[in-house]
């Protein structure tokens, strides 16, 4: 049991700091990913009275990128 504590202790830990670091990231640098979100492949419609937008490419990007760091943490923490 206290094995496990120490683990979610690391997790928690390294999630925070993740989320710092993303958050430094778009504090200083949000002006640079203007182009996030305006990808090819993202649908984006709009006409008077009605707008449509799926981000497809984007959220693929960011599967790909969570999945590649959340399997690089997994195996930080073995």
């Amino acid at each position: 049991m206290e094995n496990m504590m120490v683990a979610l202790g690391k997790i928690i830990v390294v999630l925070g700091v993740i989320l710092v670091l993303v958050g430094l990231l778009l504090w200083f640098g949000g002006d640079k990913l203007s182009w996030f979100g305006r990808l090819p492949g993202d649908i984006r419609v709009e006409r008077p009275g009605f707008r449509f937008y799926a981000p497809i490419t984007t959220m693929i990007l960011l599967s790909i990128v969570l999945s590649l760091v959340l399997s690089l943490i997994g195996r930080l923490l073995r």
